[in-house]
């Protein structure tokens, strides 16, 4: 049995390899943010929430599909597909409580842990079967259909009623039926576990009826030794059913503890859409475009990450991107550049993993990688100056960088002069603009941003942050051109004026 809720046609691979910069991703985007919100308080939906979001990087254009029907599904009815995932739990959790690998290597002790493990997952999968005659009907997405059509086709009344039968019979209870051969040196061999006879007779017709002559010993109650031989012939007997037993319960084990994690992910998508509902943010489908298309427009976006950690509405931005391989943003100091920046590669993400995304509307281009390059305090180790490490990184980024991915630059190279740090931004962007990767730059360089503005290059587009006349910041990002000043004065009076009243 398969699940197949994560992709079409395979399983949701537990131990696929994530971006070589995990690191840079979680702390540059706070994505610890967003899966603590996606866990609510719980460790293994936390790791799921990580493997799947950041894996997302890795999906075509059918499976963000594939899954986003599957989750708009779960959002319609959230208290079945919690039902079922809490059922995948509650046999995997038994299963652990439960031990099978005790003594696992006598056949006997085998069979009966096997025996048990079986009753209670067949237990479990009647509930599951439940389930899926109540509620298989509203579901929509092509995912879910396969799910409960398999569970019907597996799951019928005749499969439960062999499995009763097989494990009521392997309890032996009118003993053992056992055939052998005589191997080398008149020891036995071929060893096989026989079905008992299925006549029914009265115990009149037992009494009466003709008995066939047979050969039989008794071994004495006190007789340790003969009690062993007779428990090692057994054994010889039952370990091939032992074993196949065994393997069932592995196998609906794994069913199960597959169909844990992959509603998990969907547990937590529904953990973070309950969420953000309950603050009153808008939420919405992206449209994942191929590519190559180059598009990205978006209404409404906002960082769901500072959502997550504020009370207030996040003041979200509308902007038409689409064609434009280059986005310089510049502007006022505490503007919203960075929270801009940081939305951008937050939706990138969670749109590639089939989520739901932190906007009005959102549309864009999937990318086979997305990268960070955010300003790093300085080493304390005095290994290396701030711009020796900042283009460090920036040679391993183009070690693994492709011509289809994301690059998202933060206030990069200002740890020198304008000049030397302008001429640097320069070449790199100039560089990947070669290859049409996609950038964006926030950026303080005024000589960098604005020699690329008067170049006028129809690929490129500038951005800034609002701020209106008197000081205030909107935290809007709207088009304009670089501006020399960063309105750190602004600053200085809020800062030092509240000073004084204080």
């Amino acid at each position: 049995m398969k699940a197949f809720l994560m992709y079409k046609d395979s399983d949701f691979d537990l131990q696929r390899k994530l971006p070589s910069n995990e690191y840079e991703l979680m702390k540059d985007l706070e994505l610890l943010t967003l899966f603590n919100a996606m866990a609510a308080g719980d460790k293994f939906l936390l790791e799921v929430a990580r493997e799947a979001v950041l894996s997302g990087l890795y999906n075509d254009l059918d499976a963000i599909f594939y899954r986003q029907s599957i989750l708009k599904d779960c959002l319609k009815n959230p208290s079945v597909v919690r039902d079922i995932y809490h059922i995948a739990v509650e046999a995997v959790d038994r299963r652990k409580t439960h031990c099978l690998g005790f003594l696992g290597k006598y056949p006997a002790s085998r069979l009966y842990m096997s025996i048990e493990m079986l009753k209670i997952f067949v237990e479990v999968l009647k509930n599951l079967r439940n389930i899926t005659d109540k509620h298989s009907d509203i579901f929509e997405s092509e995912g879910f259909k396969a799910f409960f059509a398999m569970l019907k086709q597996e799951l019928n009344d005749e499969f439960f009623t062999r499995v009763q039968e097989h494990l009521r019979e392997l309890k032996f209870h009118d003993g053992i039926l056992i055939s052998a051969e005589l191997g080398k040196g008149n020891k036995g061999a071929n060893y096989i576990l026989r079905k008992p006879s299925e006549k029914k007779q009265s115990w009149m017709q037992r009494i009466l009826a003709k008995k066939t002559p047979v050969y039989t010993f008794t071994i004495s109650e006190h007789d340790e030794s003969g009690a062993r031989a007779l428990s090692g012939l057994k054994d010889q007997g039952i370990v091939l059913v032992a074993n196949e037993l065994a393997r069932s319960a592995d196998h609906i084990y794994s069913f199960f503890n597959r169909l844990r994690h992959e509603l998990a992910f969907y547990v937590g998508c529904l953990n973070l859409h309950e969420r953000l509902d309950q603050q009153g943010e808008p939420m919405s489908f992206p449209i994942p475009a191929a590519p190559g298309q180059y598009l990205h427009s978006f209404k409404g976006l906002y960082d769901v990450c500072l959502a997550l950690s504020m009370e207030p509405r996040v003041v979200g931005n509308d902007l038409n991107l689409d064609d434009k391989v280059l986005t310089i943003i510049t502007g006022a100091n505490q503007g919203g550049k960075s929270t801009f920046l940081r939305s951008i590669g937050l939706a990138q993400l969670m749109m590639q993993c089939g989520m739901f995304v932190p906007a009005e509307f959102f549309c864009s281009s999937i990318c086979d990688c997305l990268f960070t390059h955010y300003k790093r305090e300085e080493d304390t180790t005095m290994n290396s100056g701030k711009l020796d490490e900042e283009l460090s990184r920036m040679s391993s980024i183009v070690d693994n960088i492709t011509s289809n991915s994301m690059l998202l630059f933060n206030e990069s190279f200002a740890a020198t002069n304008e000049r030397e740090g302008s001429e640097i931004a320069r070449q790199i962007i100039g560089a990947l603009l070669e290859k049409n990767i996609r950038v964006f730059f926030v950026t303080h360089l005024f000589d960098f941003a604005n020699k690329l503005y008067k170049r006028n290059l129809e690929r490129v587009i500038f951005l800034r942050a609002e701020r209106k006349s008197g000081g205030e910041r909107t935290f809007r990002i709207i088009k304009g051109e670089p501006l020399q000043s960063a309105f750190g004065g602004d600053l200085y009076i809020k800062i030092f004026e509240a000073d004084e009243l204080i």
